[in-house]
C-alpha cells in the first residue's frame, strides 16, 4: 500500500518551530509583498501568504501596482524596500506582466531580503549549502526528512530543469548525497530513466499532456508531485495516483502535498533574512 506523505502536518511542525522562535525575538520580522497587476492566481498566493504570516506572528506590508507599471518604477520600489531596514524580506509576485523583466527584477532585490531565493548570488551560494533557498525545493526537502526518507545513495529523477524548482533542487539533493539525473521536455527514453528512481520528483504540471503513470516507475520509489494543473475546475497534480497505488512507498498529494510546505518555507526564509541582516 502506498503511503500518503501529508504536506499539511509538515507545514504545522514549521510554523510551530517559528513562532516558538519569534515569540523569542524583541520584534517580529516584516514581509513586504509586491503584486504587480491583478492576476487572480497571484492575488490568492498572496493572501495564502499574508494568512500564514498572522499563524506565527510575522507581520507583513502588501504593496499593489497596476499591471501598466514601468520598470523603472517597479525598481524603484524594490530598492526603497531594500533600504527599509523595518522589512527584513521582499517578495515580488511571480508571474509578472509580459512588458516587465523578470530577471532584472529579482536581481534588483537585495539578497539578505530574497524571501524567494532567487537571486543568483543565493542561488549560487547553494553550491555550499546556502541561506536562502527556493521555498519549493526547500519545501521538498522538508518532506522528506521529516518522514524520514533516506536520500544518501539514492538515485533521484527530477522531472523539472527550471530555476525555480529543478536546478535548486539537484543542488540540494546533491548536497544530501544523492545521485542526482534532471529530466526535461528534451529528455529521450523518460520512462527508462524513471524506472531507475528511488527518489522521483515531477513538477511539470502539463495534465493531461504529461501524466505520471504506474508503468513509469520503480517498485517502492517515494514519489513528490510537485506539478499543478486545472482539470474541469479541479486541481491536479502530475502522478495518476490510482496507477501508482501499492507500486510506489510513498507519495505526496495534490493538492495538501508540497503546497502548503511552500508556504510554511516561505516563513522559514523569512525568518533566515532577518538573521542574516542583524549579523
Amino acid at each position: 500500500m502506498t503511503s500518503i506523505l501529508s504536506g499539511r502536518k509538515v507545514a504545522r511542525a514549521i510554523r510551530k518551530e517559528i513562532k516558538q522562535q519569534v515569540l523569542l525575538l524583541e520584534k517580529p520580522p516584516t514581509l513586504a509583498i509586491i503584486q504587480v497587476g491583478e492576476d487572480d492566481a497571484s492575488q490568492v498566493y498572496v493572501k495564502m501568504k499574508q494568512r500564514a504570516c498572522r499563524k506565527v506572528g510575522i507581520q507583513s506590508a502588501e504593496y499593489k501596482l497596476p499591471s501598466n507599471t514601468q520598470q523603472d518604477a517597479l525598481l524603484s520600489k524594490i530598492q526603497e524596500l531594500n533600504q527599509n531596514t523595518e522589512i527584513n524580506g521582499i517578495i515580488v509576485q511571480l508571474p509578472l506582466p509580459p512588458s516587465l523583466n523578470t530577471i532584472a527584477v529579482i536581481e534588483a532585490v537585495n539578497p539578505f531580503k530574497d524571501v524567494d531565493g532567487l537571486h543568483p548570488l543565493n542561488q549560487g551560494r547553494l553550491l555550499t549549502g546556502g541561506s536562502l533557498i527556493p521555498c519549493t525545493p526547500l519545501a521538498v526537502l522538508r518532506v522528506l526528512d521529516f518522514y524520514e526518507i533516506p536520500l544518501a545513495g539514492k538515485n533521484a529523477v527530477i522531472i523539472n530543469r527550471s530555476r525555480l524548482v529543478g536546478r535548486p533542487l539537484a543542488q540540494l539533493l546533491l548536497n544530501r548525497d544523492a545521485t542526482v539525473t534532471i529530466c526535461h521536455s528534451k529528455t529521450q527514453d523518460l520512462t527508462d530513466i524513471t524506472q531507475r528512481a528511488d527518489l522521483l520528483i515531477s513538477a511539470v504540471g502539463r495534465r493531461p499532456k504529461f501524466t505520471l503513470t504506474g508503468d513509469m516507475v520503480k517498485e517502492g520509489a517515494t514519489l513528490v508531485d510537485v506539478g499543478l494543473s486545472r482539470i474541469e475546475g479541479k486541481v491536479v497534480g502530475d502522478v495518476d495516483a490510482a496507477s501508482v497505488e501499492g507500486r510506489a512507498a510513498h507519495l505526496t498529494p495534490v493538492p495538501r502535498g508540497v503546497g502548503p510546505v511552500t508556504v510554511a518555507t516561505v516563513l522559514q526564509n523569512v525568518l533566515t533574512a532577518m538573521k542574516l541582516q542583524c549579523e
